[in-house]
């Protein structure tokens, strides 16, 4: 997929505005910018950055309410995906975002972006360290299906919803997890990959 097939989905599948492709064209300039010295994207995805990286992110936009004061937490955010790109997307005030990354390089270029576009995001090192008070939580390349859900139990104590971007293993793995009598899910195909999937998971 081109650079300008996936700003066309942005706009047409996400309904994003003009000015949501200037900002994310800036994060995304930004971004390979500071890939040069650092680490945050693999290099072989640079080229990508538009389809592999930023739409597949603002996808999940779809997948929950935005227009609610609810709270979204992005599980091992990396360099913003897909927790940073749903931030800059957003419109509504009340709702919240917290970005969970342990890398201090990483951390330090949310930052920047966190203060070029003055976000009112909240960035944090470790899902361990703190209790989490979540109703939405996202993850795409942070850990296995089965210990997200133990970190889920383990620190949320209200019902939320897991939405987890992953490849064309998805329904092999999710099909592996003991789920509980108060777990439910579904499976969407990516609009980037026809293998891929998103695992939607709701937990009452």
């Amino acid at each position: 997929m081109s650079e300008d097939e996936a700003k066309n989905l942005l706009v047409t599948a996400l309904n994003l505005t003009e000015k949501d492709i200037e900002k994310l064209e800036i994060f995304s300039s930004l971004l390979l910018d500071f890939n040069i010295k650092y680490n945050l994207i693999s290099k072989s995805t640079e080229k990508l950055i538009w389809s592999r990286h930023i739409l597949d992110s603002a996808q999940l936009v779809k997948l929950y309410d935005s227009k609610s004061g609810s709270k979204l937490v992005d599980f091992g955010t990396g360099a913003g995906f897909p927790g940073l790109v749903l931030t800059i997307i957003n419109k509504n005030p009340k709702f919240h975002v917290k970005l969970y990354e342990k890398s201090p390089v990483k951390r330090d270029f949310l930052n920047i972006i966190k203060k070029k576009f003055n976000l009112d995001v909240a960035i944090a090192n470790n899902v361990y360290n703190e209790p989490i008070d979540a109703d939405i939580i996202v993850s795409r390349a942070f850990k296995k299906i089965d210990q997200i859900i133990q970190i889920s139990r383990e620190i949320i104590n209200k019902p939320h919803k897991i939405i987890i971007l992953k490849g064309k293993n998805a329904e092999i793995e999710i099909n592996n997890v003991s789920l509980g009598q108060n777990y439910s899910y579904k499976l969407k195909k990516s609009i980037t990959d026809n293998d891929s999937k998103i695992i939607i998971l709701d937990v009452r």
